[in-house]
């Protein structure tokens, strides 16, 4: 008899970050990353494809808009699993979960828990957490350039995700 192993189940991300946060993300990055069809560059040159999805994609390649969709909640999930791991999500506001999870999908999990913000969110002070994603300390614009070039679309993210964070719905 063979030894039959399943891997384990993934989580969803709802039960990651909740229903209110997950309902929220799956709205928000759709509306920030817009939708690639085939497979181009980015702004920076990185190849993206359907709602900012960079992993295994090829320059190029096609995808249909329920492809697309398909792919997204599994690597927020993903990303919210990371988040987790270094800042743990169930101490966060549903506002706040939503803007980290973003920011990570946006910038990468390592520059999500390298970041200043995670690491106000480890030592509890959440003012300068929400702060951090569009200040730096000395009251600097940050995480808000892509190859070294400010770019429009990211100084608005980061400020819709400090909203968030803050408690402050934005439209």
């Amino acid at each position: 008899m063979s030894d039959i192993r399943q891997s384990p189940r993934k989580r969803t991300l709802a039960a990651i970050v909740g229903t209110t946060a997950a309902a929220a993300l799956l709205t928000a990055v759709p509306r920030f990353e817009g939708v690639v069809l085939v497979a181009k560059p980015d702004p920076v040159g990185v190849v993206t494809a359907c709602f900012g999805e960079t992993r295994g994609v090829k320059l190029g390649e096609r995808f249909t808009f329920s492809q697309c969709v398909a792919k997204l909640e599994p690597r927020l999930a993903e990303f919210a699993e990371a988040v987790d791991r270094c800042t743990p999500v169930a101490s966060m506001t549903v506002g706040q979960r939503k803007a980290v999870v973003d920011f990570a999908y946006n910038e990468g999990s390592g520059t999500y828990c390298r970041s200043s913000i995670a690491a106000n969110f480890r030592i509890g002070n959440v003012a300068a957490a929400c702060r951090s994603f569009n200040e730096s300390p000395t009251g600097k614009p940050q995480y808000v350039t892509a190859a070294g070039q400010e770019l429009r679309g990211l100084v608005k993210r980061r400020a819709e995700e400090r909203a968030w964070c803050e408690g402050r719905e934005t439209p």
